[in-house]
């Protein structure tokens, strides 16, 4: 439901809840519209973001243990236009507060997530480790090899793995854009499990090459960093690697990532290709406080 759908929804609910109350309870020296307006316009005016999303929730709680039956939906639904032709900034005003809360419950429920999710995260023996493994902050990407936006990112980790000696990067295969994708990951875990495999430079290269990225492009990169070709096309086959792709999968869905890029600092995910310096920025509070948000 889109955000002005659901601010709708909740002034209505608010103001149904108002109404309900009054013509149940009215105000002997004010018209209907002036007490809806008091009763809705003081739960707005008076609080802040979080209180009043459960102001809102009190309102239809209250409505609900009120006995409706003599309410005219024929009286109540033109109140409520009314109302809200006269003052249709409100619509915005609830739609901000509810925007915050939601941001708010997104973010509580991510670091819930990740706590619960945080072995599968930073303890998969299968996934790829790159800068200081014993590094003091650790960057987790999820990407696909057709995601354009996470070739716009690339750069940006490379310079992070460049400029920050103690960063931890960790990169899980998240192919979910085609089955060239599927299939260019295959070939860059078995690359991953090569001894003596530059996987970075694989990375790298993938990612500067032209058109999609499938299967064929992997191994052909491969061959020409001197890779055997026979021997990675069989490895890309195994069950072990359907595996790790699988795996995830799984996280993902745990996390509630479904795109990429997709990145993990700390207590906080990270969608999207935000640029590199919000991800410096974010590694540096969490050494400096220990989140990716420092109030101070």
């Amino acid at each position: 439901m889109s955000a002005p759908n659901m601010a709708l929804v909740a002034i209505s609910a608010a103001l149904f809840g108002a109404l309900a109350m009054f013509m149940l309870n009215p105000a002997p020296s004010t018209g209907s519209d002036e007490a809806i307006r008091t009763l809705v316009g003081t739960m707005l005016d008076e609080r802040d973001a979080e209180n009043a999303a459960s102001s809102q929730q009190a309102l239809v709680a209250q409505a609900a243990e009120t006995s409706t039956q003599d309410i005219n939906p024929e009286t109540l639904y033109p109140m409520i236009e009314n109302f809200l032709m006269d003052d249709p900034k409100i619509l915005q005003r609830v739609s901000v507060a509810l925007q915050e809360q939601l941001r708010l419950d997104e973010v509580s429920e991510a670091k819930i997530a990740l706590v619960s999710f945080e072995s599968e995260i930073y303890d998969d023996p299968d996934h790829v480790v790159l800068g200081n493994p014993d590094g003091d902050v650790t960057l987790v990407e999820f990407f696909d090899y057709n995601c354009v936006f996470c070739r716009a990112a690339m750069p940006d980790v490379a310079r992070l793995l460049a400029e920050d000696p103690n960063l931890r990067v960790i990169f899980k295969e998240y192919p979910i854009l085609s089955e060239d994708s599927v299939n260019a990951a295959r070939v860059a875990i078995a690359v991953s499990k090569t001894p003596g495999a530059d996987y970075w430079a694989f990375h790298e290269l993938l990612y500067t090459a032209r058109g999609q990225i499938s299967g064929e492009t992997a191994l052909a990169t491969a061959q020409s960093m001197g890779m055997n070709r026979i021997e990675l096309e069989l490895a890309a086959r195994g069950a072990n690697v359907t595996d790790i792709i699988q795996k995830s999968y799984i996280l993902a869905d745990g996390l509630k990532i479904s795109g990429t890029p997709a990145f993990i600092i700390g207590d906080e995910i990270i969608p999207g290709a935000v640029g590199y310096e919000r991800l410096r920025d974010s590694v540096a509070n969490m050494r400096k406080c220990g989140s990716t948000v420092c109030n101070t």
